[in-house]
């Protein structure tokens, strides 16, 4: 029994198979990425796209193979190929089933011939294995298999070229190929003995990419064909092809390499399953001890802050400290002078340091305080005096305790797009989030070095705290009982945005209970939906809804109005920071929102972002780090506030404890010990049902009044 279902009576139908794209990956950096029918639609598909150096780059190696079914000198080709506006060959139309678990399995009909495709990837190799099942014929039946090749990076297109080596070099089992030179060898084998590749170099032209095209992109492609693979094949025997960049031995290591890895996989038997071995393609092992995490696929590779945001629920909700610590370590690795390297940087994402707190706070639940401050407290340090020090006039922290971001022409926080060269949403100053983000960095690190009794370091900082929380609350909190997205020396941006549930939702907050209480209401009128959280309110004039097909149009709208899941896990804790149990029911309603969307799109994962208006459609990155690993976390919350909810009636009913009622001076030494942050991280897990209630109906309430009797702000009215 699997999750993820599909319409066997829609298959034939290109605007249903096409809009619903499989990934696999070799945990490398490599990937398969087509549509469930085989068509590639984007210059990003291909049946091998993998790295060819120590780089993050990719390369489409195999973009394709065509099956051909022959029968009595009659030929069915089973492919399906774009052209300039036509489709031919139209093999969909053969199609009867499509499987996605354990692997991606197609199975054709071709008049009394039913042959099944097994496409699996292998996991720590670069290599794609398909297997042939010639499920039923009543007459002599060959198979032909034709590769076409691109040898190209992921983000350009191949085109005829007298350059390319069209020839294929005999090996035991098939032939090898490489187009040009400093790109690996590619393997092309089968395990059936007497396979035959018949050698009839080829170009073919034009190849159509409809999603580019709409992006406004070039969107056509030639590809090079070397000959093709010839075998009969009888009615219950199965064929395994095996494209790699590493020769396998014998027909019997091609066998043995598939069935062992087919019988590792995992089956996508329900949602959350559906999530864990998406969360797992993410996580890549590079040479030299490399480990990191891509961004999303297909086209993104590792981006620092999204790295940080995203590792609590890819890695550590299902337990993998390891893969946590080990993508950090190459992150730290690489840290000089307090700043991470890339685009990690504080240089070119000011926020993006500040996140490795984030991180961390969630690890410490799985190594304990004393184990993650050997590992990085000297890093956490290190990243704290950096801001202090300053990035190049770039982002500098002011007297005030709080972190100016601005550079001419760009944008430093997570909302960098830009449109004719200009940010979407440049926010130079002081940003919501940011602050946030830096105060939540400094309490943790002075909580830590106090417990580890770090002297110096809490003597140098203790003031820290308090002057940010003053200087952030006297600038941040409007009239109107929310939060500025962003304040320079010439505005109070009032912009109703997603940013301002950061501030919520970290460990340390700045915000008293009534004051999250407020937020929240204002995040669920403008900008909560079953998506996500809207980046901007409807309200404001600058509001996109919907992405138009050219790419500016979806840039405009990526951060002006489109919904983003990952700042939905904000929002989830801090309604159960508030409310308690009693939120327990809506916080499952908002994961059960999801379920459909793992049918769509990329099959098994969830997207980068979405439309701002319903019915709300599936934008950007197929398979995105920060959704996948926002959905987990709230999962992971969930699931924690189930069991405290399964706790016997006496347990719940207990007096709260000293910890409970009065936040603990050690754990937030100084102010950060008297702000609000430990009520609203931790008030629900520590209050008495009366509290609960409370709070719940303050939450109930302000959501109440919210919806009778919208007020009016400087934003509203511009709006």
């Amino acid at each position: 029994m699997s999750a993820l279902t599909f319409d066997k009576s829609e298959l034939g139908n290109l605007e249903y198979s096409l809009q619903r794209e499989m990934l696999a990956t070799d945990r490398k950096g490599g990937y398969m990425s087509t549509t469930i029918v085989c068509c590639n639609t984007r210059k990003y598909h291909g049946l091998m796209v993998a790295p060819i150096d120590d780089s993050d780059e990719t390369y489409v190696l195999l973009s394709s193979l065509d099956e051909t079914i022959i029968q009595h000198n009659q030929s069915f080709n089973l492919a399906l190929h774009r052209y300039k506006g036509v489709y031919e060959p139209r093999g969909h139309k053969y199609i009867t089933d499509f499987e996605y678990t354990p692997t991606p399995t197609i199975t054709y009909r071709v008049g009394g011939v039913i042959l099944r495709k097994e496409l699996l990837w292998i996991h720590k190799r670069t290599q794609l294995m398909i297997r042939y099942t010639l499920v039923d014929a009543h007459s002599d039946t060959t198979l032909r298999l034709r590769p076409f090749f691109a040898f190209r990076n992921k983000h350009s297109l191949s085109k005829a070229n007298m350059d390319a080596n069209g020839r294929s070099y005999p090996i035991p089992g098939g032939v090898k190929c490489r187009l040009y030179e400093g790109f690996p060898w590619l393997y092309l084998q089968t395990d059936k003995e007497d396979a035959e590749f018949v050698a009839a170099p080829d170009w073919y032209y034009n190849f159509e990419y409809p999603e580019e095209i709409k992006r406004g992109y070039d969107g056509y492609e030639d590809l090079l064909t070397t000959g093709y693979f010839e075998m009969n094949i009888k009615k219950g025997e199965s064929v395994i092809f095996s494209a790699a960049t590493d020769e396998m031995a014998t027909s019997q290591t091609i066998t043995e390499i598939y069935e062992a890895s087919l019988a590792r996989r995992t089956h996508k038997i329900d949602f959350l399953s559906c999530l864990h071995h998406s969360a797992r393609q993410f996580i890549v092992r590079r040479s030299g001890g490399r480990t990191e995490m891509i961004a999303g696929y297909p086209w993104y590779g590792t981006v620092g802050r999204d790295t940080f945001i995203a590792l609590p629920g890819v890695v550590l909700e299902q337990g993998y400290k390891e893969d946590c610590m080990d993508v950090l370590d190459t992150m730290v690795r690489g840290m000089h002078d307090g700043d991470f390297a890339g685009s990690a940087s504080a240089w070119v994402a000011a926020d993006a340091p500040l996140w490795f707190f984030w991180t961390l706070q969630n690890l410490e639940k799985h190594i304990g305080a004393k184990e993650l401050w050997a590992r990085y407290g000297e890093a956490m340090k290190a990243v704290l005096e950096a801001y202090r020090r300053g990035f190049g006039g770039r982002v500098v922290l002011h007297d005030n305790g709080l972190i100016w971001a601005a550079a001419d022409g760009e944008a430093l926080t997570w909302m960098n797009t830009k449109v004719d060269g200009h940010p979407v949403a440049q926010r130079a100053g002081y940003d919501v989030e940011i602050e946030a983000l830096w105060y939540n960095a400094v309490c943790y690190t002075l909580a830590l070095a106090a417990k580890m009794k770090d002297k110096e370091f809490v003597d140098r900082w203790a003031d820290m705290p308090e002057r940010t929380k003053a200087s952030f609350l006297s600038k941040f909190w409007l009239g109107e009982n929310y939060l500025a997205d962003y304040v320079n020396d010439s505005e109070v941006n009032d912009f109703r945005r997603s940013n301002m549930i950061v501030a919520c939702g970290l460990d340390y907050t700045m915000l008293s209970e009534e004051q999250i209480v407020d937020v929240l209401g204002v995040v669920r009128q403008h900008l909560l939906t079953r998506r996500g959280l809207r980046s901007l309110s409807p309200r404001n004039p600058l509001y996109e809804p919907s992405y138009a097909d050219d790419q500016r149009s979806q840039d405009l709208a990526s951060r002006n109005g489109s919904i983003w899941i990952w700042p939905l896990m904000f929002y989830v804790k801090s309604c159960f920071a508030i409310a308690g149990e009693q939120y327990l029911s809506s916080a499952e309603e908002i994961l059960a929102g999801f379920h459909d969307e793992i049918q769509t799109a990329c099959i098994g994962s969830v997207s980068e972002c979405f439309e701002g208006d319903p019915p709300f459609h599936a934008r950007g990155c197929l398979s995105q780090a920060t959704s996948v690993g926002g959905l987990l976390y709230i999962s992971d919350l969930v699931e924690s506030y189930r069991k405290q909810a399964a706790k016997p009636a006496a347990k719940t009913a207990k007096s709260p404890s000293k910890s409970a009622a009065k936040p603990d001076a050690k754990s937030a030494p100084q102010s950060a010990a008297k702000g609000a942050s430990t009520k609203a991280a931790k008030g629900a897990t520590k209050s008495t049902p009366k509290e609960t209630t409370k709070r719940a109906a303050k939450v109930t309430a302000k959501a109440a009044a919210a919806k009778k009797a919208p007020k009016r702000t400087s934003a509203s009215k511009k709006e």
